[in-house]
């Protein structure tokens, strides 16, 4: 059983994720926050991260850039999930060197466990 760490926002897309995700037998923990993410992640890594890009105080670009700086957590996979379909290339470009993987709202079940398979496949 893998762990997965929700980072949005929304509670209800953090609540609904984890529902679907526990559903395909992921141990789930959600979070709203980039602070709470970096708690949760020191507290008990995940072995991939879903990620909402648009929060605020820090967004979920800042967020992976903070994530890959710590030893501990710079190899977790990272999946962005967001609404923004009009991300700016030079954006896009930092996210994947940076090993995220993107994908825009709305994820259907199948969709989010694609996801989440690719990414659990990436940490293996």
């Amino acid at each position: 059983m893998a762990h997965i760490l929700i980072v949005d926002d929304d509670q209800i897309v953090g609540d609904t994720f984890a529902r679907m995700l526990t559903l395909s037998g992921h141990k789930v923990t959600t979070v709203q926050s980039a602070d709470e993410a970096l708690v949760a992640s020191t507290l008990e890594p995940p072995d991939a991260l879903i990620l909402d890009m648009r929060m605020p105080g820090v967004s979920g670009l800042e967020f992976l850039r903070i994530l890959r700086r710590d030893a501990r957590l710079r190899e977790t996979p990272v999946g962005i999930v967001t609404g923004d379909y009009f991300l700016n290339e030079p954006v896009l470009a930092e996210m994947r060197a940076l090993g995220a993987t993107v994908r825009y709202k709305p994820l259907w079940m199948d969709d989010l466990n694609a996801l989440a398979q690719s990414l659990l496949t990436r940490a293996s």
